[in-house]
């Protein structure tokens, strides 16, 4: 049986290969980071190779996409379909390893990460779907919603201020079941980072409500070992950050520890070196069959995968309605009564003559829409009596007693762009279609993880009202100018500003259908008039399906 040292060093072997061949890319932190993956990934980690889209998997994110190599050789050794070609293709047009990791483009990644701090923040939201979704479904003894997120994140992700808004709501949520690893290696692009970032980081994450680990040794197995059975053994109350001590580019002889081996190739010297040093004989993009056996997943993933598919058939012949809606939910599709729901919500808007403001509107449509749809999840930044995106008989969402988290309402305080990819992590994990809202003019602290939404093609509803020059009382901070052409510069960000009532309760259906990527709401604080239409324009047909919202888009 090879040894966690040579399974680890398989990693760096990749890392360092791939790097050097497209002589472009990221090799420190796969390298420093390998001891801490090999601990997760194959003693940890439950995850099924052979299908990425299990419900129950539990989820890994790397905020520190930069470092993608280290995601791309997990993937490939535990068995997920990325052939050693592809490693080889790191970082070139058309192959399914780009420089930072990409949904839908390699099998296994969990979300696009790419600006620092937001894969940190999708965690959370992935994290809170969880909790959210086990409320709702899990009954005593019936367990099917049960997974941990894990993420890994580096100085760079805690340096961007998301990650403060991001922690400190998972802290007040309590989600226990989120664990991220913070690789504590003291180097960032330019150097040491003593220069520019000596944040008591423990202290900061205790203060935010975490538990934390400090000063684990992300070299030492054993120590590494201990800390993930502390905080898995914990979970529940808090949710936790081991913070691992590393060294960069661990392994590289002349470079290791240093910024040389942060965002370049190590040079072919280098790399012949490390190998030396590291005992690894082996050729460029070889592994040898004792250690790819040693690493490969995908016996237990089936296992594990098959444990949970009894467990669910047991749940269904105990709870079979709520089995039904389960696969519904996480398939997607709307119940029934849903196009009737949307056909009335027209109606009655175009029956409603006098001038309402269209925020006003968005929420009457969510009264009349959201009673049926579970899976709606709404909130606000800080802002619920303003952009109304709540509706009669949501519950706001806080942990009880014991930690456990229900409700259809968060509230994410002044934190929009947290809440912006926040949600984007409640998409990604599946269940759940949110709904936020914020001032128009402060879609631009939302607008990175809006340009996240649209490039992975979430199904997320961003709800932006005050898109009015009549907030002249506000002054110029709050008056919207230049946002709606930002916005629709946006690829794949649907974008409606609906004139009145009726155009609003459309534009709600038609962000509901949408599939293919997000929606965004630019609604008014005034009123406006209800505005005159034919009997064709006034067209009610039921259109719930995916090629009917491309029609209405």
């Amino acid at each position: 049986m090879p040894t966690h040292l040579e399974l680890a060093n398989a990693i760096r072997a990749l890392a360092m290969d791939a790097v050097q061949k497209a002589n472009s890319g990221h090799p420190g932190m796969p390298m420093g980071m390998a001891d801490i993956a090999e601990v997760l990934w194959r003693q940890h980690l439950r995850h099924d190779p052979a299908d990425p889209a299990w419900p129950d998997r539990d989820r890994f994110v790397l905020s520190n996409g930069h470092g993608s190599m280290l995601l791309y050789a997990l993937l490939h050794l535990s068995g997920y379909d990325l052939p050693m070609s592809e490693l080889a293709a790191f970082r070139q047009l058309g192959s399914k390893t780009p420089g930072h990791p990409e949904r839908g483009v390699t099998p296994g990644v969990e979300t696009t990460t790419g600006p620092l701090g937001q894969g940190l923040a999708n965690a959370v939201g992935m994290a809170l779907a969880e909790a959210l979704l086990a409320a709702h479904f899990n009954r005593p003894g019936h367990a099917i919603v049960d997974h941990r997120t894990f993420v890994f994140l580096g100085d760079g992700c805690l340096m961007e201020g998301i990650s403060h808004e991001t922690c400190s709501l998972a802290g007040r949520l309590r989600l226990g079941k989120l664990i991220a690893f913070y690789d504590d290696n003291g180097i960032s692009i330019d150097g040491r980072v003593e220069g520019w970032f000596t944040d008591d980081t423990p202290k900061r994450f205790e203060a935010y409500g975490w538990r934390v680990l400090r000063a684990v040794d992300g070299h030492d197995a054993a120590a590494v070992e201990q800390a993930i059975a502390s905080a898995c053994a914990g979970e529940g109350r808090q949710p936790t950050l081991i913070c691992c001590r590393t060294v960069i580019g661990k392994g590289a002889p002349t470079k290791q520890g240093t910024a040389d081996t942060h965002g370049a190739a190590l040079g072919e010297k280098e790399v012949a070196a490390a190998r030396a040093g590291l005992g690894w004989t082996h050729d460029a993009f070889d592994i040898p069959a004792p250690i790819q056996e040693a690493w490969s997943a995908r016996a237990q993933g089936e296992v594990a995968h098959s444990a949970w598919r009894e467990r669910f058939a047991a749940y269904a012949r105990a709870h079979p309605e709520l089995a039904r809606e389960f696969e519904r939910r996480i398939a997607g599709e709307f119940p029934p009564g849903f196009d009737a729901a949307c056909v009335a919500a027209i109606a009655a808007a175009q029956e409603h003559r006098e001038p309402v403001a269209t925020r006003k509107a968005s929420q009457n449509t969510l009264n009349r829409l959201a009673p049926g749809l579970p899976e709606l999840l709404g909130g606000s930044a800080d802002l619920m009596g303003s952009v109304f995106t709540d509706w009669t008989g949501s519950r706001v969402a806080l942990p009880d007693a014991a930690g456990a988290l229900d409700g259809n309402i968060i509230n994410f305080g002044v934190r929009e762009f947290a809440m912006a990819a926040i949600t984007n992590g409640v998409a990604l994990h599946g269940g759940l279609i949110p709904e936020t809202g914020t001032f128009l003019t402060f879609s631009d602290y939302s607008r990175n993880a809006l340009r996240m939404a649209a490039l992975m093609g979430l199904r997320n509803i961003f709800v932006f009202t005050h898109d009015s020059i009549g907030l002249g009382e506000d002054g110029p901070t709050h008056q919207p100018v230049e946002h709606l052409s930002s916005l629709r510069l946006i690829p794949n960000l649907a974008l409606w500003r609906p004139c009145d009532g009726v155009e609003t309760a459309v534009a709600w259906r038609a962000a509901l259908l949408r599939r293919e990527g997000p929606t965004a709401f630019a609604l008014s604080r005034q009123a406006l008039p209800a505005q005159p239409r034919t009997a064709a324009q006034e067209h009610r047909e039921p259109v719930a399906t995916r090629k009917a919202s491309q029609n209405t888009l």
